[in-house]
């Protein structure tokens, strides 16, 4: 287990609070623009829905040279918020702001909580919200979503449900929803949906484990949390949020390095929790809290071309791993569709008068041409879902049992997502947000259908 994060400045801290039940954090760092929104949103939500509860609000950042403290510190005070709800609420709202040290000397989000989670921890809250810095959709009501069903039912963890654009959230959309679906059982939606509620049991259980490591500690540590709480029999439920409007990122230029780390942490999580999962077959619904709510997320635009071409490239380079990694008959597949990809993406830059592979200048219908003769170009595309379940399998197994190491196989294995990225855009250009949603449903099943594939491969390689 790691030794305690808390510095002796926020040792006094806490001293001086004494203790809460309920706590609000808000991981951020350079995020001036938009955490006094999320503060006064949050704020309003802990007078108006826990008015008997004793809360706090603590702004845990990474040293941002934008003024997000500042913006934290300046922001209108909680007896504004209760001037405006008129609520008196019994306890006075405290508010913290603070630079949170690094973990083992990594910084990010999981730093950051390991910060908020014994804070919390220390002060006995019952139940810990943690929203994102960068949301612009957060609405008091929010906070009540995410600590309710863990005050009111008895839950122990609070995962999102989200109304997300049909590009948003692809490593969720094609990786971390299908897996830890077929592998726990649980149709957990938004298993690293940033916004989430636990209980006081659970930051215990958190901060107990000897697995909480500067590893998982960047973006890993959303798959940690929630695979962790379902491994460990913690009751988990979902809250419907609505949309979620924030800064969006492409897949193909911004994604690479998150991809890593949360797939190298759910590999690792799979190997250490194998005697859990491999005789789990099929899966169930996870109750939902909340309303349903019908919200028109963001709109986001996907640079299509670049997928494609990235994908190509990935095979020029790395064929000798992708072939270690993969079956021989994926491997084939994934190369000819590689070749396939690469040609595709000429032909439609070569229309758009697009000098170069990239296809950075490539418009319209999530990177595609807007005219159907150039989005015929590419629209034959078809990274098959059958595949795309299988070629993850393999590098499950490869990074588990192969001789080449882990974290080598997960960013030789980028490109492949870019493929079945760049296919699941072609495949939903002219598709609406809910008939996107049943085709994930759709994948999300297929990687059900073939887990005896995988508990094959992995007793095999067991031996």
């Amino acid at each position: 287990m790691p030794s305690s994060t808390l510095t002796p400045a926020i040792r006094d801290e806490i001293a001086r609070l004494g203790s809460a039940d309920i706590m609000v954090g808000i991981p951020s760092f350079r995020n001036a623009a938009t955490i006094g929104y999320v503060v006064r949103a949050s704020q309003a939500g802990l007078v108006q829905y826990f008015p008997d509860l004793r809360p706090i609000l603590v702004n845990a950042d990474a040293g941002s040279p934008d003024g997000t403290q500042r913006v934290v510190g300046e922001t209108e005070p909680p007896d504004y918020i209760e001037q405006i709800l008129l609520v008196h609420p019994t306890n006075r709202l405290a508010r913290v702001s603070l630079t949170y040290p690094e973990l083992d000397g990594v910084g990010g989000k999981g730093a950051a909580l390991r910060t908020l989670f014994e804070m919390a921890n220390a002060l006995k809250v019952d139940a810990l919200v943690v929203v994102d810095s960068d949301l612009r959709s957060i609405v008091p009501e929010w906070i009540e979503l995410l600590a309710g069903p863990i005050l009111k039912g008895g839950y122990d963890f609070v995962a999102p449900l989200y109304s997300r654009h049909k590009y948003d959230g692809t490593i969720t959309n094609t990786v971390t929803y299908p897996v830890t679906r077929a592998l726990y059982g649980h149709r957990i939606r938004q298993p690293i949906g940033g916004d989430f509620g636990v209980s006081g049991d659970l930051i215990r259980y958190y901060l107990e484990r000897e697995d909480w490591t500067a590893d998982v500690s960047r973006f890993g540590i959303d798959i940690w949390m929630t695979t962790t709480a379902l491994t460990g029999g913690f009751a988990v439920c979902q809250t419907r949020l609505g949309a979620k409007i924030h800064d969006p990122k492409d897949p193909g230029s911004d994604l690479g390095p998150m991809f890593r780390q949360v797939v190298g942490t759910l590999i690792s999580m799979a190997r250490d929790n194998a005697d859990r999962w491999l005789a789990i077959s099929g899966s169930h619904e996870v109750p939902a809290y909340g309303f349903e709510r019908y919200a028109e997320p963001a709109s986001l635009e996907v640079n299509t071309l670049r997928l494609l071409t990235q994908f190509h490239a990935g095979s020029l380079t790395l064929a000798e791993t992708w072939q270690q990694m993969l079956r021989p008959e994926d491997y084939e597949s994934v190369m000819l569709l590689a070749k396939e990809a690469g040609q595709m993406a000429e032909a439609a830059a070569h229309k758009l008068g697009i000098s170069g592979e990239s296809g950075d200048h490539a418009a319209g219908n999530g990177g595609l041409p807007n005219t159907d003769e150039l989005s015929d170009t590419v629209a034959a595309f078809h990274f098959p879902d059958d595949l795309w379940a299988r070629v993850f399998y393999d590098l499950l197994v490869s990074a588990n049992f192969g001789p080449m190491p882990s974290e080598r196989l997960v960013a030789a294995f980028v490109p492949i997502y870019f493929g079945r990225v760049g296919s699941f855009v072609i495949e939903n250009r002219r598709m609406s947000d809910e008939q996107a949603e049943e085709r994930v449903e759709r994948q999300a099943r297929e990687f059900e259908l073939l887990k005896p594939y995988l508990v094959k491969q992995w007793h095999e390689a067991a031996g």
